[in-house]
This record gives structure tokens, C-alpha cells and sequence, in this order.
């Protein structure tokens, strides 16, 4: 035990976007938003640190920001309710301990190839695909539990 790492407390929020589709068929298919991170490649929903920009921002504007920034593109929150994700990592000797509000959003407009640098990729995909794609447990979960409110 490191009696010297520091615990550190970070609260993000982001969005678990989703869009309607219709396809050539006519049949309507909902379609997520996930993003590739640039630093460790890992598949996740768009998320960002609360209140980095602003000291009053609120988690829901947060998320709206982040998703712009990370996805591309711009969406409404559908349900104020978020799913609260809870996790833990080290890094560079210090504990962190994170807690992620996600709200379920709907697409507005944009395009995800309009993401920012800290992502490296960003797409709309459909739901068996996110469930296999996404690299971390705390967002497989987060999704289960979306999937499961609609």
C-alpha cells in the first residue's frame, strides 16, 4: 500500500446519445454515439470534467458541452435523470476516484467527424455493436441500465 498516493475526486458528466434512422426498408432504427479516445484508445460515450470551464456549471450543461466537444454534435437532454457510473484508477502514483453523470440525450444536428482532439474517432453505431465495442465496464453498464429504462 502507497501510503503516499493522493486520492483524487473528479465528477464528469456526458451523454449517451442516441438517433433514429430510417432505413431503405422503412423501418426506424435507433443508432448511439460512441467516441475513441486519442490517449488510450479505449471506446467510450463522450464525458467531460464538470465545471472546468465554468465554476457554476451544471451537470446537465456539461454534458450538452462535452458531447459537442467530444461527439460533434449537437443534442437535448430526453430524461433529467442521469446514470450515475462510479469508478476508480491510478495514475502517475495518485488514486483516482470518478464519478460520471450520464444523460440520456437525443441527436439535434451535427456530424461526429466534427469531434475535438481528445477524441480520435466518433460514430453512431447500432446497439449490438456499441455493447461489443465499448472498452470499459462502468460504460457497458451505464448502457445496460439506459437500455433498460426505455
Amino acid at each position: 500500500m502507497n501510503f503516499n498516493m493522493k486520492i483524487i475526486y473528479q465528477t464528469s458528466a456526458g451523454g449517451i446519445v442516441f438517433k433514429k434512422l430510417v432505413t431503405s426498408h422503412q423501418s426506424l432504427v435507433t443508432t448511439w454515439l460512441i467516441c475513441q479516445h486519442s490517449q488510450h484508445k479505449g471506446w467510450v460515450f463522450p464525458k467531460g470534467f464538470v465545471g472546468d470551464k465554468d465554476k457554476n456549471e451544471s451537470n446537465e450543461t456539461a454534458a450538452l458541452r462535452e458531447v459537442q466537444e467530444e461527439g460533434g454534435v449537437k443534442t437535448k437532454i430526453i430524461d433529467q435523470r442521469p446514470i450515475i457510473s462510479t469508478y476508480e484508477y491510478r495514475f502517475e502514483g495518485n488514486l483516482y476516484k470518478k464519478t460520471v453523470y450520464y444523460f440520456l440525450m437525443e441527436y439535434i444536428s451535427g456530424d461526429p467527424k466534427n469531434h475535438d482532439w481528445e477524441m480520435m474517432d466518433a460514430k453512431f453505431m447500432a446497439e449490438d455493436e456499441v455493447k461489443k465495442t465499448l472498452s470499459y465496464p462502468s460504460d457497458k453498464e451505464a448502457f445496460a441500465k439506459i437500455l433498460q429504462g426505455l
